[in-house]
């Protein structure tokens, strides 16, 4: 019987399981091609999906059959929950219609909040923020993956060959690489040896970190299994992924997960099903783990794959034992990105737009990647991507508004048109000149000169090179960052660091998240700090001083110290914070003291020195004059305890004011319909009765203090 089955699901439902890994209408169309062979999908959309199949069954027993599977799925009954199953009976002229139609209708299908499958993977390609938990959200090769279009529209699955191509050229990934290349010269002994279940009931555990291309190489897995014969793979959804919540003392964690298992033995083709098991790292040991491990061995559908981060290589050998106790698995490393492989991996994509660089260019790409990478998170290939993206699109605007370029201008990214990419970042050389600028800076630049002097005198000895460590102390806002900045740049110009650039972390950015994650991040971090400067506020709250061995802190210190030790030569590292805490951290760590003998002291700024910077400042915008005696008796009035306090932000506090009276007259101007932006007395006034700005001089009381140094 040619039969039209149509499963809607209603508003309620739908909300209930708007976050599950796998949409409900997508469970629907994988429960209908399980049940019946030569299901063809005639439409899809956020909240049905219809099929047209050719079954023995009557109307009313392909319906209970579909309801079944659904409600064993979702381990409930449906009667009453809203979800409706129907079904009627086609002519052989109607059913042929429907499978004619049913390519379309399943390439056109709508997926969640009504895009197209194509539309979203449209959109997930041109996506400008990376997302984090797929680890790889950007393709790392170019030519088409999967099937290839002929000419006159028929498919051509790829060959063995082409997708090991593919393989060849994705950046880093050695294991990974190998474990493709075993798989394609194995499988036709497996087949011939009729030992395909040897392969098909392994398991793997994948050790990346986001941005490393995880999504992409699980794709090509499940592509080359497929191509090799060893197990039909879906075409349309060859990987799945989930992750587990929480380390629990109950199976909630694991529902996801088998919902999905339970799907694929209603599939009559194999997925790759990617599994988070991040939270679960120290308990994979535990009774509700083991049983979901039990679970995957009775499968014989899914390929499970084990995903955790980049963690210490005991860590991984921790969890490899743990899961080859039940399973049999296979690991695979993927270590973090080298600058020299993303710099490949960058040129080759500016080549798959057709562009090349000139130096000035490609120096402003890598002032950009270096200022992503210096806040601490990076999505390796993923931020590339984007950082390629951008100035593509400047090139774009460039070549807009310089029409009379030669051809071969026009397919070159010279440094002018790079420039908008580096907007906000300051590429322009420092030198002392800069630290003569700063607002009360004559004691810091002596100190300063004296010790790049020290520094340039043992280089030229040709003696061994000192540690060129050093420690800033002081209060919020005394000036700090800005200081390290400027003595990274004057030991670039005096050839002490190869590079020269500037890497800001606060102390607990160098704490991982799971047990043996801390040492290799922090060693990360350091390699992409190598040749330029490390500067690390708060610095004394990875020393907690309590001898807590669990503490991550203490992990991160001891890596950090012997990256300290073991690239002395060409790597700084400036720890910032209270002069108190800092003394405390020094004298507990004998280790890091004497690996770190420089120490400039940042004192608080008096009130003109305020009012200085406040001048400075605005010196770059117009102002009326008589803001000018407001702010100057308005920073003579703060009182003395609150310049003395240890939470006073001294420049910080005076740049927030700024920036509040900027706002204040830019809104003014903006409701009043005037271009020019002036600064007046009445902003000013306006801005300091905000209430982290006032304080009363009677009572001496605390001003409100900013945030963000």
């Amino acid at each position: 019987m040619k039969l039209e089955l149509t499963v809607n699901f209603g508003g309620d439902w739908i909300l209930k399981h708007r976050n599950d890994d796998v949409l409900p209408v997508n469970c629907a169309v994988d429960i209908m091609r399980g049940l019946f062979a030569d299901a063809k999908v005639a439409d899809t959309s956020f909240v049905s999906a219809t099929v047209a199949a050719d079954t023995e069954l009557d109307i009313d027993g392909a319906v209970a059959a579909v309801k079944g599977k659904l409600a064993e799925l979702y381990g409930a009954a449906l009667d009453g929950s809203g979800v409706v199953v129907t079904a009627r009976e086609l002519t052989d002229e109607q059913y042929g219609a429907l499978g004619s139609e049913a390519g379309h209708a399943e390439s056109a299908a709508t997926t969640a909040f009504g895009m197209t499958q194509q539309q979203e993977r449209e959109q997930s390609e041109t996506r400008a923020e990376p997302r984090a938990e797929s680890r790889g959200a950007y393709s790392r090769f170019f030519d088409n993956g999967g099937d290839t279009e002929r000419a006159d529209g028929e498919s051509k699955k790829s060959s063995v060959d082409e997708i090991l191509a593919e393989v060849d050229r994705l950046a880093g990934s050695s294991e990974f690489k190998a474990l493709c290349h075993e798989i394609a010269d194995v499988a036709p002994v497996l087949i011939k040896n009729n030992a395909v279940d040897a392969f098909t009931s392994r398991s793997y555990l994948f050790v990346a970190n986001d941005g490393c291309g995880l999504a992409e190489d699980l794709t090509l897995l499940a592509r080359l299994i497929d191509a090799t014969g060893i197990k039909k793979m879906a075409a349309s959804r060859p990987v799945v992924e989930c992750a587990l919540g929480p380390a629990k003392e109950d199976p909630e964690p694991f529902e996801s997960a088998m919902r999905m298992l339970k799907m694929s033995d209603m599939s009559a083709a194999g997925q790759v099903l990617s599994i988070d098991i991040s939270e679960w790292m120290n308990s994979t040991d535990s009774r509700h783990f083991k049983n979901f491990l039990k679970q995957l061995s009775k499968q014989s559908m899914m390929i499970p794959v084990f995903c955790v981060p980049y963690v210490d290589k005991y860590v991984q050998d921790r969890l490899y034992k743990s899961l080859n106790d039940i399973l049999f698995v296979r690991s695979v490393v993927i270590p973090p990105y080298t600058r020299d492989e993303l710099e490949k991996y960058a040129e080759r994509t500016f080549a798959h737009y057709g562009y090349t660089l000139t130096k000035a260019a490609w120096q402003a790409f890598f002032a950009r990647i270096d200022d992503e990478r210096a806040d601490g998170r990076f999505y390796g290939l993923d931020t590339v991507v984007k950082v390629v993206k951008e100035l593509v699109y400047a090139k774009q605007l460039y070549d807009v508004k310089h029409k009379d370029q030669s051809d071969a201008e026009m397919r070159r990214i010279n440094g002018k048109a790079a420039e908008p990419i580096c907007a906000g970042i300051d590429t322009s050389e420092y030198g002392v000149e800069s630290l003569k600028r700063l607002v009360g800076s004559e004691q810091i630049e002596k100190r300063v000169n004296e010790i790049v002097a020290q520094i340039e005198l043992s280089v030229k000895s040709g003696k061994e090179r000192p540690c060129i460590h050093m420690q800033f102390v002081g209060n919020p806002g005394t000036g700090k960052t800005t200081v390290a900045r400027i003595v990274g740049k004057i030991l670039k110009e005096r050839g002490i660091l190869s590079v020269g650039n500037f890497f800001e972390y606060s102390g607990r950015d160098f704490c991982g998240r799971y047990i043996g994650e801390t040492a290799p991040k922090t060693s990360g971090m350091c390699r992409d700090a190598y040749g330029s400067v490390m500067f690390i506020d708060e610095a004394y709250s990875l020393y907690r001083g309590d001898g807590n061995d669990r503490d991550f802190g203490r992990e991160a210190l001891d890596t950090l110290i012997a990256e300290m030790e073991n690239h002395r030569s060409d790597f700084v590292v400036i720890m910032a914070g209270y002069t108190d805490d800092m003394k405390k951290m020094m004298e507990g760590n004998a280790g890091l003291s004497s690996r770190v003998p420089y120490t400039i002291e940042f004192p608080n700024f008096d009130k003109k020195q305020l009012f200085d910077i406040f001048k400075s400042m605005s010196s770059r915008y117009d102002c009326d004059a008589e803001m000018f005696v407001d702010a100057q008796n308005y920073f003579d009035e703060i009182p003395d305890d609150v310049l003395s306090s240890k939470e006073f932000s001294n420049a910080r506090f005076v740049r927030n004011l700024f920036e509040r009276t900027w706002a204040k007259a830019s809104m003014r101007c903006q409701l009043n319909g005037v271009s020019k932006v002036v600064m007046t007395k009445n902003d000013f006034t306006s801005a300091i009765n905000d209430g982290e700005f006032k304080f009363d001089t009677k009572k001496k009381n605390r001003i409100g203090f900013g945030v963000g140094e």
